[in-house]
């Protein structure tokens, strides 16, 4: 295989949808660098959404916590079809994946979990990125990880409370309204950090990184720590949420849990982002 190939991963096979031209494949494989990464991304993310569609089997609704600005808790579910049934379509697709890398490779397979055969297909990512069926493995994750979005987080909108304004003499405080059913990509680009004292004082969520190192720049915000959760900053930050996940376990982000989801410390997050944009310019 050329290195110059053309690259047959589901995203560049969206791209070329679209009209527009798909990436040429990196390292000698059948895919482009970023489909190879959305492909890593998306095998990491599925172990969470398992988890996260578990909760909604349990009765737990997604972002239930009393510090929502949206309202009290929402009702538990009895059960969730959708999600019991993305669970099994998980641990089958990433079942039959990792069952075609360990008999071509001639390795043991992996203990039959989600988060076992997602972890096995990482770690082979690159094999299989070289495979003639790579096309077919990131179609398969992609829309795996759409319908694990979908079954987790059906909760269409939920507020965010950022902190107190920092325009000089506001005594209001900033939140942000963000979809829970997202595309591939976790961002929106409309959505606006906005004041409940004064709607003049609002900001497009790409400009949150900015704005954040000014409200931690504040005397009066030093004491107060935010937390957000992954999916949070996979929009405010315009990341893909498995790249949240990757950088929350390299990064050593603080976290804690409440009502049996995880928070990320924002200082942490910011800091990491930034170190990120700095090393891209």
């Amino acid at each position: 295989m050329a290195a110059t190939a053309t690259c047959q991963g589901e995203g560049c096979r969206r791209q070329a949808a679209d009209g527009r031209s798909r990436r040429r494949t990196a390292d000698g494989g059948r895919l482009c660098r970023p489909c190879r990464e959305h492909l890593d991304a998306g095998l990491a993310e599925l172990a969470h959404l398992y988890e996260e569609c578990g909760r909604m089997l349990a009765g737990a609704a997604p972002g239930s916590l009393r510090e929502r600005t949206t309202g009290g808790d929402l009702p538990g579910l009895p059960f969730n079809g959708a999600a019991a049934d993305v669970r099994a379509r998980m641990v089958s697709v990433l079942g039959s994946w990792s069952g075609l890398v360990a008999q071509e490779r001639g390795f043991a397979s992996p203990e039959r979990t989600v988060a076992a055969l997602s972890a096995f297909l990482r770690r082979n990512g690159d094999w299989l990125a070289a495979h003639p069926a790579a096309a077919e493995a990131t179609e398969e994750i992609a829309r795996l990880v759409r319908a694990g979005r979908r079954a987790a987080f059906p909760d269409p909108t939920r507020s965010i409370r950022l902190g107190p304004c920092p325009e000089s003499g506001c005594a209001g405080s900033l939140s942000v309204a963000v979809r829970t059913t997202v595309r591939d990509t976790g961002t929106d680009a409309g959505q606006a950090v906005v004041c409940d004292a004064d709607p003049a004082h609002r900001w497009t969520s790409d400009q949150w990184s900015g704005l954040s190192r000014s409200m931690a720049g504040e005397d009066r915000t030093a004491a107060t720590e935010r937390w957000l959760t992954a999916a949070d900053i996979a929009r405010l930050w315009h990341t893909p949420t498995g790249t949240v996940y990757r950088l929350a376990s390299e990064q050593r982000w603080r976290r804690r849990n409440r009502a049996g989801r995880t928070y990320y410390n924002e200082t942490d997050v910011r800091t990491c982002f930034d170190r990120r944009a700095g090393a891209r310019t």
